[in-house]
């Protein structure tokens, strides 16, 4: 019945761990966007539809950790504006909500260029470009 007993060692660690909350990133203060600005413009952008899928997107939204969290969210946002708007539509929506995540992401979530995008040209093979 070893699965009974806790451990010390995490006992203690429990007590006397202390957990800072995460600071808001420098350039979140800088300019002037935070995660509650963030999600209440994804919140405005899902209250155009009103049905079920429309719901759950804004409880996702409503109740999103962090901003992470809120930035994958973005995908079922796009699909449910999709389906009211049209893509086009959707996308641009989209765009102008993805500025407001702008350097307050690790890097690795940051949106590369796309192919829909009007500014993205791929370089071919053999051009000097």
């Amino acid at each position: 019945m070893r699965w009974l007993k806790p451990k010390l060692t995490s006992s203690f660690y429990a007590i006397f761990s202390v957990s800072n909350p995460a600071s808001p990133p420098a350039a979140a203060v800088a300019n002037g966007v935070g995660m509650e600005d963030i999600r209440e413009a994804m919140l405005s952008l899902a209250a155009m539809d009103n049905d079920e899928r429309a719901h759950a997107v804004t409880r996702r939204i409503r109740y999103a950790a962090d901003l992470e969290a809120l930035w994958y969210i973005r995908g079922e946002l796009m699909g449910l504006l999709a389906r009211t708007h049209g893509e086009a539509v959707a996308r641009e929506m989209l765009e102008d909500l993805s500025v407001l995540f702008t350097d307050l992401l690790p890097r690795g979530l940051r949106s590369r260029p796309s192919p829909l995008s009007t500014g993205y040209r791929p370089s071919r093979p053999g051009s000097d470009e």
